[in-house]
C-alpha cells in the first residue's frame, strides 16, 4: 500500500515537471553568453548552417530560438543576410519603456510619478554635495547653459526635455547603477507628461520664458550649494524646488491623470 502511494505521489510530481524545448535551451545558451559579455553589442552569431552543425539541431529549432531572442531584443535577424544574427546588449531604455507600460496598465497616476522623484533626488543631492567633485559641477553647469541657449532660441519643447535630462543627470552622476536604472524609467515618463502638459496648456511666450529662467536660476543655485559642499542647504533648496515644481505639474486635475507611456 505504501509503495503504491509512493508511486502515485512520484507520478504526480513527475507530471508537473516541464522539460524545456530544445529551442528554449538554445536561446538560454545565447542569452547567457550575451548577458555575461562573451557576446558583445554588434557581434554576429555564426551563420545558420554552421550553428545547426555545431549544435546538432534543425533549422526550425534554431529559428524558434532566434524568435525568442528577437522578442527579448537581444538579437536582430536580417532575413536572407549572409551574416548571422546581430547581438544586442540588454538595454536600460528598452526595459524602462516596458516598465512604463506596466505602470500605465496598473493605472499609475501623474501624482505618483512626481512623488517618486521627491523620494529619489534629495538622496542624490546629499551624495553629490558630500563629494563636490569638480567634474560633476562642470557637467551640471554645462546642462544649465544648454537650457539658456534653448530659451534664447525659443526652443521651448527642447528646453523641457533638457529639464528632465537635468534631473536624470543628477542621478547618473552618483554612478549608482540601481538608482540610475530606476530613475531612467521615471525620467522617460516625466518627459512624456511634461511635453504633453505644455502642449495642452499653452501660455504666452514671455510667461514661459520668465518661468524657464527662474527654473534655471534654481538649478544654478543648487549647483553652487553642491560645489560649496553645503549639504543641508542643498537638500533644503532642492526639496523646496521639487515641491514647487511638482505642484505646478500636477495642478488642475493633472494629479489623477493616468500616465501615458506611449506618448500619443
Amino acid at each position: 500500500m505504501a509503495d503504491t502511494e509512493l508511486d502515485n505521489g512520484t507520478s504526480a510530481l513527475s507530471a508537473k515537471i516541464r522539460v524545456p524545448k530544445t529551442s528554449e535551451i538554445v536561446a538560454d545558451h545565447f542569452r547567457s553568453e550575451i548577458v555575461r559579455g562573451a557576446l558583445r553589442e554588434g557581434d554576429f552569431l555564426p551563420p545558420e548552417g554552421q550553428l545547426m552543425a555545431t549544435l546538432g539541431i534543425s533549422r526550425p529549432t534554431l529559428r524558434e530560438a532566434f524568435r525568442i531572442l528577437e522578442a527579448e531584443s537581444l538579437i536582430s535577424v536580417v532575413r536572407g543576410s549572409r551574416t548571422g544574427a546581430r547581438v544586442h546588449q540588454p538595454s536600460v531604455e528598452l526595459v524602462s519603456r516596458y516598465a512604463g507600460y506596466v505602470l500605465q496598465a496598473q493605472g499609475t497616476t501623474i501624482a505618483d510619478l512626481y512623488e517618486a522623484r521627491l523620494a529619489i533626488e534629495p538622496h542624490v543631492v546629499r551624495r553629490l554635495a558630500t563629494s563636490a567633485n569638480p567634474t560633476i559641477i562642470a557637467r551640471l553647469r554645462a546642462a544649465t547653459e544648454a537650457m539658456l541657449v534653448d530659451i534664447n532660441a525659443d526652443r521651448f519643447t527642447e528646453f523641457y526635455r533638457r529639464v528632465t535630462a537635468f534631473h536624470h543627470l543628477l542621478v547618473e552622476l552618483t554612478e549608482n547603477k540601481t538608482l540610475r536604472f530606476l530613475n531612467q524609467m521615471l525620467v522617460n515618463m516625466l518627459t512624456t507628461h511634461q511635453v504633453d502638459y505644455v502642449r495642452r496648456h499653452p501660455r504666452p511666450q514671455d510667461q514661459q520664458r520668465k518661468s524657464m529662467i527662474l527654473g534655471v536660476r534654481s538649478y544654478e543655485k543648487l549647483i553652487d550649494l553642491i560645489e560649496a559642499g553645503d549639504v543641508e542647504k542643498a537638500l533644503d533648496h532642492w526639496r523646496l524646488h521639487l515641491k514647487n515644481a511638482n505642484g505646478t505639474w500636477v495642478a488642475d486635475e493633472e494629479a489623477d491623470r493616468i500616465v501615458d507611456s506611449l506618448g500619443r
